[in-house]
């Protein structure tokens, strides 16, 4: 009776994976496809980084790394040379005095196609309150209208400061929701909290 019960449960599997009329590869790449909707856009500076030291990946990247790891995102990574080498001092100073002046600096190569995602996600560290004004250089390229656009930041104590606010200055036509942040000394240990966050995106 086992055996006749075991051919009668496959038999019925068989015949609702036809009456489905997907394949497992279908399935897969239908998932695929859905994932790769999105993308985090960021900004992540490696070199002298206050609490955690010299490092050779940026924090932000390390998190930027796991949303595309767990949500399957694309990405596309902010990259300007004008900071490489500096020490956090005259980093930080040259910071306030860019975020002083409303300055823009240029970043590599050209704005990413945003065509195909419907949700963007936008990181990077707290700069004096804002994201890094070279951000601000790329938002003024990209179109945003009518897609989800979720913040999230590395900081050592500023949380998500204003760059909520900015984005949705920014972005005016996007909605702006479920934004993150978390310490850039806990990143390198922070992949549940990353997971925890995505899983309650709605």
């Amino acid at each position: 009776m086992k055996v006749k019960s075991i051919i009668l449960t496959t038999l019925a599997l068989v015949l609702a994976t036809g009456c489905n009329g997907q394949s497992k590869q279908e399935v897969k790449q239908e998932k695929q496809n859905t994932m790769s909707k999105s993308i985090v856009i960021f900004f992540s500076h490696a070199g002298d980084n206050y609490s955690v030291g010299n490092i050779e990946v940026g924090n932000t990247k390390i998190v930027a790394d796991y949303i595309s790891e767990i949500a399957g995102a694309d990405q596309f990574e902010i990259v300007t040379h004008k900071y490489d080498g500096m020490a956090y001092t005259p980093l930080i100073k040259l910071a306030q005095e860019e975020a002083n002046r409303g300055e823009l600096p240029p970043y590599e190569g050209a704005a990413p196609d945003l065509s195909q995602y419907d949700t963007v996600f936008i990181g990077g560290p707290v700069w004096w309150g804002t994201y890094p004004q070279v951000m601000f250089t790329l938002f003024k390229d990209i179109n945003l209208d009518g897609k989800t656009v979720i913040p999230f930041t590395t900081h050592e104590g500023s949380g998500l400061a204003s760059c909520v606010k900015d984005v949705k200055k920014a972005f005016p036509k996007a909605k702006v929701t479920g934004e993150f942040s978390i310490y850039g000394h806990e990143v390198r240990t922070g992949r549940a909290k990353v997971e925890k966050w995505l899983k309650g995106l709605k």
